[in-house]
C-alpha cells in the first residue's frame, strides 16, 4: 500500500535522515500507519463492511458492534490516517500461500467520509 499512498495527490512523504513521515497537505496533518489483524471469521465481517456503503455500514456496526481485531490472523487490514482524521487509505489482505495477497485495491477517503470511517473501524 505505501507506493499507492506515495502516489495520492494530497500525500507529501517528506524524507529525514532518521524518519520518513507522510504529510496529507490540505491539512498539512501527519499521516500515521496503523495494521490490524482478523480472524477468519472477523476478516470476513470486514470485508463485507468495507463494500458497504458509509451509512450503511455505521447502521450495521451500531446493531452488530465492530470487528474484533487480533493479535495474529488470516486477514491483514492497513490503515493510514492523518491526525486530524480528514485523511484515511485502507487496503485488506488475506493470507494464503503463506503470504498475503491483496482482496482490494486501496481505498482512499478524505473530509467527512474518513472521519466516518475513523469512528467505524
Amino acid at each position: 500500500m505505501a507506493a499507492a499512498l506515495s502516489a495520492y495527490p494530497h500525500i507529501e512523504i517528506k524524507k529525514s535522515l532518521f524518519s520518513t513521515k507522510a504529510i496529507y497537505t490540505p491539512t498539512q496533518s501527519q499521516a500515521k500507519a496503523i495494521i490490524l489483524e482478523y480472524t477468519p471469521t472477523e476478516g470476513e465481517r470486514v470485508a463485507r463492511l468495507l463494500d458497504m456503503p458509509l451509512d450503511k455500514m455505521a447502521a450495521y456496526i451500531q446493531e452488530n458492534g465492530k470487528p474484533a481485531a487480533g493479535a495474529n490472523g488470516h486477514f491483514r487490514l492497513e490503515l493510514c490516517l492523518s491526525d486530524d482524521r480528514q485523511f484515511c487509505a485502507l487496503q485488506l489482505f488475506r493470507f494464503g500461500d503463506f503470504q498475503y495477497k491483496p482482496v482490494f485495491e486501496p481505498r482512499f477517503y478524505e473530509g467527512k467520509d474518513a472521519e466516518a470511517i475513523a469512528l467505524l473501524l
